[in-house]
Parts: structure tokens; sequence; C-alpha cells
């Protein structure tokens, strides 16, 4: 099933830096029509300028408040009258041992990166039901959705759960038209780590040398829009030798993975 993205209505989380900008420039592009969410409005109106104006409404959102999602989704409807795509790309990551990080900062994680997600899509993919309507749900995962790596237990745990999730997403609302992908993304130019928390919720504030080395986002983020016109399911991005090896081995040999990760430097 391919899809035409032009004059779709397009709601973006996480829009204001990152995969998340650099995919409403691109699909502002080919036309589509954005509201774009985020908690730092100002950052947001930055990415509206990139996108040239016009077609862009800008939602604040914080993935984390649960009570106003539903608010939120009638907001989003409102602006262009209905939603054809969602992009579940906000999220939170870790830098901290398992042992050490507070049970506050595992919900914090978990209330951004699980809930709060799967919340706005329940809300949405429900209109998208009662509309009748064709869609689409993306959502920009990580590769330790995949598999675990130190430092990363909760953010891990978290992926781990949305790929469980919307996979049996997918298989129910296939019948009502509505595709789900699934993002896997590597080692993208992005703030993650600088915003990534530490044990006790304090943000890590780092850029991770991984990081600075991968794909650019305006790369990542047309290779994304290729695989959403080309209706994926599951597409990965951004990987390196390292990461492709990780991956195969997860699949092949697990315990070599398991060994390889004890020893690992990761920051």
């Amino acid at each position: 099933m391919t899809t035409d993205l032009a004059a779709k209505v397009i709601w973006i989380t996480g829009a204001s830096s990152g995969i998340g900008a650099a995919l409403a420039v691109k699909l502002r592009g080919v036309g589509a029509r954005l509201i774009l969410s985020a908690r730092r409005v100002e950052l947001l109106e930055e990415v509206r300028h990139r996108c040239g104006g016009e077609g862009v409404a800008l939602l604040p959102l914080d993935l984390a408040r649960a009570e106003t999602l539903q608010e939120k989704v009638n907001a989003a409807r409102a602006v262009f009258g209905t939603i054809d795509v969602l992009v579940n790309n906000a999220g939170i990551t870790q830098r901290s041992a398992a042992v050490e990080t507070t049970l506050s900062t595992v919900r914090t994680i978990m209330e951004t990166n699980f809930f709060g997600t799967v919340g706005l899509t329940t809300e949405v993919v429900r209109s998208m039901i009662e509309e009748k309507r064709r869609g689409q749900v993306v959502v920009v995962t990580s590769l330790v959705g995949k598999f675990a790596t130190p430092q990363r237990s909760t953010y891990s745990a978290s992926k781990h759960a949305l790929h469980g999730y919307f996979d049996a997403l997918r298989a129910e609302v296939a019948g009502h038209g509505i595709g789900v992908l699934l993002v896997v993304p590597g080692f993208i130019r992005t703030e993650l780590s600088r915003t990534a928390l530490t044990a006790d919720g304090s943000h890590y504030g780092v850029s991770d040398t991984a990081l600075e080395r991968g794909m650019s986002p305006d790369l990542a983020a047309d290779r994304i829009v290729a695989a959403m016109r080309a209706g994926r399911e599951e597409f990965t991005v951004g990987l390196d030798a390292r990461t492709w090896l990780a991956l195969k081995l997860k699949r092949f040999a697990p315990g070599l993975l398991s060994r390889m990760l004890r020893t690992a430097k990761v920051t």
C-alpha cells in the first residue's frame, strides 16, 4: 500500500528539534498540512518558520500530563477538521544505572515514552475509525527497543513496550485501513543525550560522541518519509556497522551479544 502525503493532515509530537523538526520540514515540503507539538513553544515557532509558516499550526503538549490528552486531541482535530497521520516522535532517554535510578525518574520516562504515546494514539485512532477514514500511525522507537544496553534500562523498557503495543495495534486496525509504522533509529545527530535524564531526574547535558557522528536528521527524515509513503510496517535508519551487527547477533546469537554488552563502553 502506498500513501500520498500531499494535503494530508499530519500531527507530529516532539517536533521542536531533531527528527521531529526535520520531518516537519520534509512533510510540509511535499504539501502536507501540519500540527506541531512539543513542550517548548519558542522552538516550535522556529520550526514553523523553517516550514514557511503557512499550513502549520502549533499545539503545545506534554505527554506526561495524561489528564490533558483528550483535550489536546480535540484541539488538534479542530485545527484542520481531521487527523490523517499521527507521528509519535516525542520521547526522553536515560543515562543512569538501573539500581541508582529513582522510581520517580522511571515513572517520568515511562509516562512520556509509553503511557503518553499510547494515550494520545488511542484517542486519535478512535477518531480515525469513527470517521471511517484511512490513516497512519508512525512511532519513532529506538534500537534499544530491539536490544538493551547498559545505562538505558527504563528507556529500553519503554521502547520494547512500544514495539509490543504497536505490533498488536497494527493487527487490530488493519481492517479499518489504518497502517502502523515503527521507525527504529540508530545514531542520528540530535540533542537526545543532552536532554537525557540521570538517576535523580536531572538532565545529562552532554552530547554523545556516537550521536555526533551519526546520520543527519534531514537525511533520516527523507528516509522516514519514503517509508511512510511505501506503507512500511517497520523501518531502521541510521545504523552503523556495530549496530547492524548487534541486531543480527540479537536474532541469531543472543548469548554472544549479551556477553559483549557486559563490557561495552556506554556513556
